[in-house]
């Protein structure tokens, strides 16, 4: 083949790069969604532990211990829980949008294979 019969290939097929695109997304769509909910799971026990430490702190404090000794550890770990609430929080957004786009990317899929059937 030419140079110029690549060309008119590569514009008459102008859906070849959203089908390369389509078919990567397509193989990894579930890994991504596995790393979500993975994520979800780890960052729910570590918000576990954190408040179980938390706990631990304002029981030492009830029992006498005094603030200022640990005042960065509770600082430190309000923190860390803060946090772990809002990456939970956004780990669950991307896990519904990886499950509400799933099924629209399977069609898109679809339709794009029949109309680069029609186009060969």
């Amino acid at each position: 083949m030419t140079e110029e019969e690549d060309e008119e290939k590569k514009e008459y097929y102008p859906l070849k790069t959203l089908h390369d695109f389509l078919q990567e997304i397509d193989k990894e769509w579930d890994s991504f969604k596995t790393a979500a909910i993975i994520g979800i799971i780890l960052s729910i026990t570590l918000m576990v532990f954190t408040f179980y430490r938390l706990v631990g702190f304002m029981m030492a404090l009830r029992a006498g211990m005094r603030l200022f000794r640990m005042f960065d550890d509770v600082i430190f770990t309000a923190l860390i829980f803060a946090f772990v609430i809002y990456e939970i929080h956004l780990l669950s957004k991307q896990y519904k949008f990886f499950k509400r786009w799933e099924r629209r990317m399977g069609l898109l899929l679809h339709l794009e294979r029949r109309l680069l059937e029609k186009q060969e």
